[in-house]
């Protein structure tokens, strides 16, 4: 409480939340890409170089963050939290391009499940873009940071079911053993880019928490 006190009396650096805003952009960008690459809206190699695009400028916001964590003296909210969410965007947009790196290799056709679990994707990112200037003012903005947190959920219960859905028609197909495990990872890899956009908003609940 002491601590929470003498943050909100000394000048902060809020730039933080600058960095943030456009941490999460790159991460949107990122999602688009790899949307667009399961959709089939331009060639996988295209979309896998637009994705890596903006995975390079998602790692140069995570420097300046990292570096300014040490040069300042007042932070918005906690270090350690500013780290874990900078870490929690960039772990994100990480995985993207290992999924898409991946993808590239396996070579399979995208299913229906596969493309709107890539929506569910970039429909968090969006969420979660939308919510960063409000953790500038986080004591007025908690309905809608909660809300945000409700809907990035949503869309990773939604992309489990689509999974479960894909397995299960997979499955119960007559293409061979080895087919199957190869769509199988792909699956398994879609699904974990929205699992840590639930991360994400994991990490910005615990900010709200200790601010409020």
């Amino acid at each position: 409480m002491l601590m929470r006190l003498f943050r909100s009396l000394m000048p902060q650096d809020e730039r933080f939340i600058e960095r943030f805003c456009r941490h999460s952009e790159n991460v949107v960008g990122g999602a688009m890409a790899f949307r667009d690459m399961l959709a089939g809206k331009a060639s996988v190699e295209a979309c896998y170089a637009e994705l890596c695009r903006f995975e390079d400028a998602a790692d140069e916001v995570t420097r300046e963050t990292v570096t300014a964590i040490h040069r300042s003296f007042v932070t918005p909210f906690d270090r350690s939290q500013i780290l874990d969410l900078s870490t929690a965007l960039d772990d994100t947009i990480d995985l993207m391009k290992e999924a898409g790196r991946r993808i590239r290799r396996y070579d399979v056709a995208f299913t229906p499940q596969m493309r709107d679990m890539a929506e569910c994707a970039l429909r968090a990112t969006i969420e979660i873009r939308d919510a960063m200037p409000l953790l500038g003012a986080i004591q007025s903005n908690v309905s809608r940071l909660s809300q945000m947190q409700r809907q990035v959920r949503a869309a990773e219960s939604e992309a489990d079911d689509l999974l479960d859905a894909g397995l299960r028609a997979l499955f119960e197909g007559t293409s061979s053993a080895g087919h199957k495990l190869t769509v199988e990872k792909v699956y398994d890899l879609v699904e974990s880019v929205v699992d840590r956009c639930e991360d994400v908003a994991d990490v910005i609940e615990g900010i709200v928490i200790e601010q409020v």
